[in-house]
């Protein structure tokens, strides 16, 4: 199973679900919900076992948030069509994905630099690293959005040639 069709079914996404995850809102404050789950982590020294209460939080909104919006069945804004691309890729059988594939996996592979960057400063209490590889995850994630609606429009057009 694909990274992308692994994380879609941890979050439990099926067609209402996605549709739902598509909502912009839901695309923002899932972007934003690191904050609250990585300050704590970072001033944990500071706030002892009360930094658990706000992680916890910030887990589970990340787990509930594609489930929390209207959905949204026609897509306008740059973060709709991105989900419904992201959609298309994790199908794995869109031809419109295919080109976009290898750039793809390079921005994952940068998410996942970053993610090491972060933790090291995480670990050490460092603010450099620890907001250099947030940086570098949330270009990544915004770089993807971008390649995902690429792939929405992509497919579009496809399936309007096709239908002629």
């Amino acid at each position: 199973m694909k990274l992308t069709q692994a994380a879609a079914a941890t979050f439990g996404l099926d067609d209402e679900a996605w549709k739902r995850h598509a909502n912009p809102w839901s695309v923002w404050t899932r972007m934003a919900g690191l904050a609250p789950i990585l300050l704590p982590i970072y001033f944990r020294e500071a706030l002892g076992w009360w930094s658990l209460a706000p992680i916890a939080a910030g887990v589970i909104w990340m787990w509930l948030n594609p489930h929390a919006f209207r959905p949204v069945h026609e897509p306008r804004s740059w973060a709709s069509k991105g989900i419904y691309g992201e959609k298309l890729y994790a199908a794995d059988h869109s031809p419109a994905a295919a080109a976009h594939r290898q750039m793809i996996r390079r921005l994952l592979a940068m998410a996942a630099v970053g993610l090491g960057i972060m933790a090291y400063g995480l670990v050490r209490v460092e603010p450099w690293p620890s907001l250099f590889g947030l940086t570098l995850i949330i270009v990544s994630q915004l770089w993807q959005i971008d390649r995902f609606v690429a792939i929405y429009e992509e497919g579009l057009r496809r399936a309007a040639a096709a239908g002629s």
